[in-house]
């Protein structure tokens, strides 16, 4: 008697202990192949270099399915941010508070960081919240400047070739944006973040030209698109950077697999540079030029190779257009591979200086932006060169266990299908009617 009941009593000291250790401590495992349960390294990156706590508070009905919903999603940043704090206000019961915080959606959440707010409204996204918390990470709100009236691809333009998307998401991310008239301004502005050249077409006058070179040296960051080998009047600033422009298009033959035409070139190889670690999305690269710098010892610029493409392709020399059927001639083209991207910075005074030029504009043309990591390349660039590089690699979440390629040749493709479907139809059937036998039969029995 007296063992069965200290048996009891270490059985219900156990009880105590597991609800005790389930309560303090949370052990979790995504099992899943994409891990999308869990936050992308990026996002990660972002929440630990956030100093102080995170106040998160919830206008949501007293609904505790939705609540949970909603709990789960904070809590994959809560395991990264144990600081982070989450409160639900129902409305219904605080409708002042809700007024006063100008609530206009069932489940709209307010996220307080260091004395700034912003807020998100369902339906929760990784990416959504993680640019909530980059926008509020930015201590200092500094514009990107862009130039404008030479006929180049505008960041708030809708048009194709226009780059407005990508100005989009910049904002997103916590950046304005300001287009200086350089014509009237004196100087370009010095607290910008940096400058934008986005593939003018027609010539920049001398008196903009020079105060893009005295913005240049004078520390400002600058991010140049070069779309052809005409640089409408920027040879100035190619000179100073050390800048080499090859003429010609690249070639790259395997994007036929893609199903692209030979002028886009995907690439899969980057340099070693804070804009591309651990960056492994495919990029394209319609019509992209070769370009080229050294390091300057006059300048004090230390040059860094960014994208390399067509690693058998080439740089065709002679002229391309629609109709051309184009042929790699070892007398004049260049053979892969092409580098298309550099990145230089110098040290400036008390801070550093930073450019990237890039021999391609229409990989962020509106036409092209969401294509493999174009955005994601783009936005690395554009936090490097403002100087966050703790906010490089913010990638969206992979879906690798959502995809089926089915073969191409018959014999396989029968057996995809035959497969495909005997799951989803055979074998519930044949399940089905097995179970109304075994029924039928135990009932007659």
């Amino acid at each position: 008697m007296m063992q069965n009941s200290f048996f009891v009593l270490l059985f219900l000291v156990l009880i105590f202990l597991i609800g005790f250790l389930s309560r303090e401590y949370h052990v979790s495992r995504d099992v899943t192949h994409s891990t999308r349960n869990t936050l992308t390294e990026g996002s990660i990156n972002v929440v630990n270099q956030m100093q102080g706590p995170v106040n998160v508070r919830v206008f949501v009905s007293q609904d505790d399915q939705y609540r949970k919903t909603i709990n789960d999603f904070i809590s994959r940043y809560q395991r990264a941010k144990p600081d982070m704090k989450v409160e639900f206000i129902n409305p219904a019961e605080e409708p002042k508070l809700a007024q006063d915080a100008g609530i206009r959606a069932e489940g709209e959440m307010i996220v307080e960081y260091q004395q700034r707010e912003d807020r998100l409204v369902p339906p929760y996204v990784e990416q959504d919240m993680t640019n909530l918390l980059v926008r509020l990470s930015r201590s200092k709100e500094r514009a990107v400047m862009y130039l404008d009236g030479h006929g180049e691809r505008n960041l708030i333009g809708l048009k194709n070739h226009d780059i407005g998307e990508f100005g989009t998401q910049l904002e997103k991310k916590g950046f304005k944006l300001a287009n200086p008239d350089l014509t009237l301004v004196q100087e370009v502005p010095a607290n910008g973040a940096m400058l934008v050249i986005a593939s003018p077409q027609v010539d920049i006058s001398e008196i903009e030209v020079a105060k893009i070179k005295r913005y240049i040296e004078g520390g400002g960051n600058l991010l140049w698109m070069v779309d052809d080998e005409n640089l409408r009047g920027l040879e100035p600033i190619a000179e100073y950077l050390g800048l080499q422009i090859t003429p010609g298009v690249v070639i790259d033959l395997s994007s036929s697999q893609y199903g692209a035409d030979p002028k886009v070139a995907f690439a899969h190889t980057y340099g070693e540079h804070a804009i591309t670690k651990n960056f492994m999305l495919r990029t394209l690269f319609p019509e992209a030029r070769m370009l080229d710098a050294k390091d300057s010892f006059e300048f004090g610029w230390k040059v860094s190779r960014l994208v390399e493409v067509a690693p058998n392709g080439w740089l065709e020399t002679g002229k391309v257009d629609a109709n051309t059927k184009v042929a790699f001639d070892n007398k004049t083209d260049i053979p892969g591979p092409i580098n298309i991207a550099v990145a230089m910075e110098r040290e400036y005074g008390k801070k550093g200086q930073r450019v990237v030029v890039i021999g391609n504009g229409n990989f962020l043309a509106n036409t092209f932006i969401g294509n493999g990591g174009n955005l994601d390349l783009g936005i690395n660039i554009v936090n490097w060169l403002a100087g966050d590089d703790d906010l490089i690699t913010i990638l969206p979440k992979p879906l690798k266990d959502v995809n089926v390629v089915i073969p191409s040749d018959p014999w396989n493709k029968f057996l995809t299908m035959l497969i495909f479907f005997g799951f989803r139809l055979v074998l519930p059937i044949l399940l089905l009617v097995a179970g109304i036998v075994i029924w039928w039969k135990r009932r007659k029995a």
